[in-house]
């Protein structure tokens, strides 16, 4: 069975940290191109952080250089999003997916495949 589950989002202040996690049930992390993405109230989902399989090619959104990460843990089947120096403006929710088809470069990445519901993360006073 395939399956996606986002978790970490919460409130926190600017300037805070969080660390979302995105567990995979039937998916070779190793095997595949993986993302992160977020959404605001009245946006489109757009792609934070994308990785390649086996790392070798990894997207990173201007608007958060520098202060969002991307790990694994290959053995548990979780990717995590570690982010710092939050910002309102990366309120959001916040998906992983999971690629069955992709367009990844280190200037694009687009992502079509598995999500899952989202966590919410909102950064405010």
């Amino acid at each position: 069975q395939l399956k996606v589950v986002e978790s970490g989002g919460g409130l926190v202040q600017p300037g805070g940290s969080l660390r979302l996690s995105c567990t995979l049930t039937g998916f070779d992390l190793d095997e595949k191109n993986i993302g992160w993405f977020r959404q605001a109230p009245g946006k489109e989902r757009a792609a934070v952080l994308c990785i390649g399989k086996k790392n070798f090619t990894q997207y990173i959104s201007d608007a958060v250089k520098g202060r969002f990460a991307i790990s694994l843990n290959a053995a548990a089947n979780v990717m995590y999003l570690q982010m710092n120096n939050l910002k309102p403006e990366d309120s959001g929710t916040y998906y992983c997916t999971v690629a069955s088809s992709s367009i990844l470069a280190r200037n694009m990445c687009i992502l079509s495949g598995a999500s899952g519901q989202g966590t919410q993360v909102t950064v405010s006073p």
